[in-house]
């Protein structure tokens, strides 16, 4: 996937729960130990709700302490970091002026809110200018931003601030980071789906996804899908009635989890069921309604993509994903041999008995899904993409065969390597240049490890852990 980073190129707080919202610049920890998003919730319940085996526990619970002190470093070196930033889900990079005077600010969202963090002086001690507090917040996975009109757009899931799934609010809180230092909310919109937010074309549009169904939703549901919201005029933010991406899973409306938008702006939505791609803008085939069209954010075009092969996989639920194209074409496998875009890197995340059937990478082929075949599988049909290659951590070298807790979760990939979380296996470093062979060439797990998504910035590799904070690591096995 692309990181966040920039690329050259108010009224309070509503809702039903009031939260307390301000800015303010802290010496230490200002949510150091958060308790769960939802403290009456166990993980049977969880299940019950569509978000256990096969769904999304793993980002509904913190990792079970390490069994061991063990810990393994391979190929990487931890040359800094910030330890208050305990909660961390996602960063973000944001560039403010030119020359001279340009400066990198690094923001980390997560049970605490958002905090920005100074990175331009030294990248590996990241200097804390200011943030914006909101304990009890979740979940802020993957946030996105607006790098020309700096602004960021923190989802709210149902189950922040002590709601759940059934009943809980939903929705985008928009905040202006034109100066970090002084971060402010704009403004804030309910939305029926809040589990992550993600901008697409050019950020004029948001598409807003997951997670397990409110009460109020079709009984036949299997989980929430996308709703786009108009924010062309920020401070104003516009929710399209009707939902897009539905009936993925095999004809079912089902569980849209997140969506990742590749350097051609097509906007891949991963969830229960695969994971299907769209235009948003120009003019297409629509495979599906067999004609040429206009393709909008709120009536996207159908382009590839459909379900994963159970055989080759642990469960339905794809996480994310990231597809080499256009000027990313060389960050994955050889396009020379196995062509432009015509792979897909699948993030799986699931939590099954045994470390072994957890989530895992998967490389699939797009080959033989162009004619809107994902959008046509049903139970006593279905359509399956190929699958290359899977990678798992189970029994790999630097895993500690005591956790439980295994899933792949989000990565990023830069010139044949992915970085990818692996939760308390931490971040491992796999070489994809053969994609049907990954390989392992680093890895870095702390014995308190609750890694949940790197990201590749200048010479180093950030990575946002739930317990920890934030690690900087620099890559020794090149």
């Amino acid at each position: 996937m692309l990181p966040r980073t920039s690329f050259p190129s108010g009224r309070l707080l509503q809702g039903g729960v009031a939260v307390a919202a301000s800015v303010a610049l802290t010496a230490g920890s200002a949510w150091a130990c958060p308790p769960e998003p939802e403290k009456t919730q166990t993980r049977q319940a969880a299940a019950t709700a569509g978000e256990g085996t096969g769904g999304h526990a793993g980002h509904y619970r913190r990792a079970a302490p390490a069994s061991t002190k063990s810990e393994a470093v391979k190929g990487v070196r931890r040359v800094g970091g910030v330890s208050d930033a305990k909660g961390a889900i996602s960063l973000m990079f944001m560039d403010y002026g030119r020359g001279p005077h340009k400066r990198t600010i690094m923001y980390a969202t997560g049970e605490f809110g958002l905090k920005a963090y100074d990175v331009s002086a030294d990248p590996r001690v990241p200097k804390l200018v200011g943030q914006l507090n909101m304990p009890g917040m979740w979940e802020t996975e993957d946030t996105d931003f607006d790098p020309k009109r700096k602004i960021i757009y923190l989802s709210r899931d149902p189950r922040a601030f002590g709601g759940n799934t059934a009943t809980g609010e939903s929705g985008i809180y928009v905040v202006d980071a034109s100066k970090p230092e002084s971060l402010r909310q704009i403004t804030y919109v309910t939305v029926p789906a809040g589990h992550t937010t993600t901008c697409v074309d050019d950020c004029r549009y948001l598409w807003t996804g997951g997670p397990a169904k409110a009460s109020w939703m079709p009984a036949d549901w299997g989980g929430r899908p996308v709703w786009v919201t108009d924010v062309r005029n920020p401070a104003r933010p516009k929710v399209h009635k009707d939902p897009i991406d539905t009936g993925r899973n095999d004809g079912k409306t089902d569980y849209t989890h997140d969506i990742q938008v590749d350097s051609e702006g097509v906007a891949w939505a991963s969830g229960r069921g695969g994971v299907r791609g769209y235009y948003t803008t120009g003019r297409h085939y629509d495979p599906v309604k067999r004609k040429w069209r206009k393709a909008t954010a709120v009536d996207p075009v159908p382009y590839a993509g459909g379900g994963l092969d159970e055989a080759t996989t642990n469960s339905t639920f794809m996480h994310n994903s990231y597809r080499a194209v256009g000027r990313t074409r060389d960050q994955a496998a050889d396009p020379r041999r196995w062509g432009d875009g015509k792979l897909l890197y699948v993030t799986e995340e699931t939590f099954n008995d045994g470390c072994a059937n957890d989530g895992l990478l998967v490389i699939a082929s797009l080959k033989g899904s162009y004619g809107g075949e994902g959008w046509r599988s049903t139970p006593e049909r279905k359509f399956r993409l190929n699958t290359v290659a899977t990678w798992g951590v189970a029994g790999k070298e630097g895993s500690d065969p005591e956790s439980t807790d295994c899933s792949a979760h989000y990565f990023d990939v830069r010139d044949g390597v992915i970085a990818q979380s692996f939760y308390s296996q931490g971040t491992r470093f796999l070489d994809v240049t053969d994609p049907t062979n990954p390989r392992q060439v680093a890895y870095y797990r702390p014995a308190d490890a609750a890694s949940w998504q790197p990201y590749w910035h200048g010479k180093y590799v950030y990575v946002a852990d739930n317990t920890r904070g934030v690690d900087v690591l620099e890559p020794t096995f090149r």
